[in-house]
């Protein structure tokens, strides 16, 4: 954890689907020991009437991490917010900025914007039922709702419920329209929102979320709020977290290199493999590991190759490093991203 001086959300990476399960978490770890790090959105449906270790198991060496929540009925989170207090998490984070359509048939999510008492009444009934910090991340606005106004009063309403830390996606959710995807690029980014939220609400911890790419746009942004949330740039190029620690945690430099950060994930692939699960289902969260070092294609392309899942992980990484070798020898200077 960072030292008590700074806040636990000043850096973070951002809960994403199908991307930041245990074993992404896990890579993740390897390189930065203090990043707050959050799981994939969970439904509370998921939690209470299905396989509940499957959905909330993960290493130790994973703390600090949240548990996001996707759900809209307070006696239903609350059940869940005990669950992550039992299950040993450091937070529990409400999701009410996630467009996808699945998300608004189940009316939670961003659908949640337009029901700022009923999030208020939500955080209250989780709080009640834990004693972990009670979260909330959610959009500026949805839909064609693009004033301040908005989010301000959402912030204040759902303060009311006992929430003190706002994650904020400085873009519009649009319902309508829109894909998941098209929803992270095409609504404008609105810095300047985030930032009057602190003016407003000097008192709470906010974290801007939202299009942030490398360590000088963090820097700049925490500047004007108390946190900073990173998403993609952390997933595909994870390297850059490595001097996250020192620059902006206030802990040592990692003393690693990509090399020993692929050397331990190996061994964490062979525990894997030894316990009959699937290695290339956490493997592919580390493809990320060597971009824009010559060579770094031919070892993704390695590591991808449906052939190559019947071998041991160990062999699979001494293949990938000799066509690495073997590309850069005869000119590979692009890395895909």
């Amino acid at each position: 954890m960072p030292p008590t001086s700074l806040s636990p959300w000043r850096l973070s990476v951002a809960p994403m689907m199908d991307w930041t399960d245990r074993h992404c978490r896990y890579f993740h770890r390897l390189i930065t020991r203090n990043t707050l790090l959050y799981t994939e959105m969970v439904t509370t449906g998921a939690l209470l009437h299905g396989n509940q270790p499957r959905h909330l198991d993960f290493s130790d060496e994973e703390h600090p991490v949240a548990l996001q929540l996707g759900g809209s009925e307070p006696d239903a989170l609350a059940a869940c917010a005990k669950l992550a207090q039992q299950w040993g998490y450091d937070e529990v984070n409400l999701n009410c900025g996630c467009p996808s359509e699945r998300v608004q048939r189940g009316a939670f999510g961003a659908c949640l914007m337009r029901e700022a008492e009923l999030v208020r009444d939500s955080v209250a009934a989780m709080r009640d039922a834990c004693t972990l910090p009670v979260t909330v991340k959610h959009r500026i606005g949805i839909d064609k709702i693009e004033s301040y106004d908005f989010v301000r009063d959402f912030v204040g309403t759902v303060a009311a419920g006992g929430c003190t830390v706002f994650i904020v996606h400085a873009r519009n959710a649009w319902l309508q329209g829109l894909s998941p995807k098209d929803n992270r690029t095409i609504p404008p980014l609105r810095y300047e929102f985030v930032y009057r939220l602190k003016q407003d609400f000097p008192d709470f911890t906010i974290v801007l979320n939202g299009g942030v790419k490398g360590d000088e746009e963090i820097a700049r942004h925490l500047e004007h709020v108390d946190g900073v949330m990173i998403g993609r740039e952390a997933y595909h190029d994870p390297w850059c977290m490595a001097d996250w620690d020192a620059r902006f945690l206030g802990g040592s430099a990692v003393e690693r290199t990509r090399e020993s950060i692929e050397a331990r994930m190996v061994e964490y692939l062979e525990r894997l493999q030894a316990s009959e699960h699937h290695w290339s289902q956490a493997s592919r969260h580390m493809l990320g590991l060597w971009n824009g070092v010559k060579g770094a294609r031919r070892w993704r392309q390695v590591w991808s190759d449906h052939k190559m899942k019947t071998l041991a992980p160990t062999e699979v990484s001494r293949l990938a490093h000799a066509g690495a070798r073997s590309a850069a020898d005869t000119g590979e200077v692009r890395a895909a991203a």
